[in-house]
This record gives C-alpha cells, structure tokens and sequence, in this order.
C-alpha cells in the first residue's frame, strides 16, 4: 500500500472506529486541543490528518501527497460514482430505511442521503461557504422518507455538479477554500470528496448484495483507480 492510501484508512480508523471504541480517545483530543477528527499527533504536537499534504510535512517525510488526477478527471469520477448512487439507491427496500450500516451508527437513510451531501458540500464550498463538521453532516430532510426520494434528490446535485463545472472558466483548481482544517486548493479538496463519496458508493454495492439485491451496473476496480481509496469497504 502506498502512503497516501495508508493515510487515507488511518484517517478513516481513527475517525469511525478508535473516538468510538476507545474510551481514553476523547480526553486526549481535549487535551490536545483538537476540535475535530482524525488528526495525528506526536507527544504535544498535533496536526489534521484530513489533508495529506499536512501529514507528510508533519512527520517530515519526503513524499508527493498531492491529487494525483486533474480538476477536469476528478470531476468526471465525481459524475460516475453520483449516477451509480443514483441508479442504485432507489433499490434498496424502504423497510431497511434505519437499518445501520456496518462499522458506526448510520442509517441506511442517512449514508444514502450522505453520498450526495458530500458533493453537495463541495458545491457550496466552492462558491464560498466554509467547509465544516455541520454543513457536511446535514441530514436528509423529512421529506426524503423512500430511497426513492433519496434518488431524485441526489440527480439533483448531479445535475448541479455538472452545470458547475460546465459554467466555470477556470478548471486549474488552485484557487483557495475554506475548511476546517485549514485553507485548501479546491483541486485538493476535489480529490477527497471524489474518494470520499466514492467510498460510500463502495459500501452501497455490498449492502446491496447483502440484502439480496443485485446491483445495477456496479463499478469496476478502475472507477477508484488512482484515488487514495481505504483497501477495505468498511471502517475496520
């Protein structure tokens, strides 16, 4: 595995399954500081594992952390995994609606909804919002209560996305944004929504399969190719 990769599931370890399982995780992030997940830290010092480029600075390493694909690639796997939710969501049951998710307390309902608040997120960022722990776990309205709903919601933001980067002159991504864990080049903060929402897309395909149903043109291996993808489907 590669460096980025293995930052990339560290991350995702330390923000699903240790803050959760380890009793002793909470008091050291107060102690350090921390306001947020995942970060990493080394006695006193402490950096934001969200961005890699931080973490390879952090531990003094001598790596490209940076996207490996440009604005205009991520952008395009972005579409990709969005038209498989939006395929695929609607075939889930209603009945598994609160069903939760392998590996943290998520509903069915809510990782459903997620996969195109990501996205969704990144739009509002881009066009100046602050990236924070609020505006990307917004939750599904009450009135998205059939995955159904869920789907035409998410063929919304897919619709948005492309009209976004239809409508913009500058496709370079190195204009600044906004996160909580620092400013970012929006090219960065691109690559992981891309494997983030890609990500959940992985996880839905298997849920799919677990209840029974088969998926609607699932996604081969060069989907996530050359994305910091996490080697397991699920956290842990």
């Amino acid at each position: 595995m590669k460096l980025k990769e293995f930052l990339s599931v560290r991350a995702i370890e330390f923000d699903s399954v240790n803050i959760l399982a380890d009793p002793e995780g909470l008091p050291e992030l107060r102690r350090l500081g921390a306001r947020s997940i995942p970060v990493l830290s080394r006695g006193d010092d402490w950096t934001f594992a969200q961005n890699l480029a931080h973490v390879v600075k952090f531990l003094g390493l001598n790596e490209n952390a940076g996207p490996v694909l440009s604005p205009d690639e991520l952008v395009g796997r972005m579409d990709i995994f969005l038209s498989a939710a939006v395929r695929n969501i609607p075939l889930m049951p209603n009945s598994e609606l609160e069903t939760q998710a392998p590996g943290r307390p998520r509903a069915f309902r809510v990782l459903s909804h997620h996969i195109f608040r990501i996205v969704e997120t990144f739009l509002e960022v881009a066009e100046g919002a602050e990236l924070t722990h609020a505006l990307i776990s917004t939750g599904p309205s009450d009135e998205m209560t059939t995955f159904v709903s869920i789907g035409v919601y998410g063929q919304g933001v897919l619709e948005r996305l492309r009209a976004f980067w239809a409508g913009k002159t500058n496709h370079d991504g190195k204009e600044t944004v906004q996160t909580y864990y620092g400013p970012q080049s929006l090219h960065e903060l691109m690559e992981r929504t891309t494997w983030h929402s890609g990500q959940h897309v992985r996880q839905w395909f298997m849920l799919l399969g677990m209840h029974g149903v088969t998926p609607d043109q699932p996604l081969g291996e060069e989907a996530f190719a050359k994305l910091p993808m996490p080697s397991s489907v699920w956290d842990g």
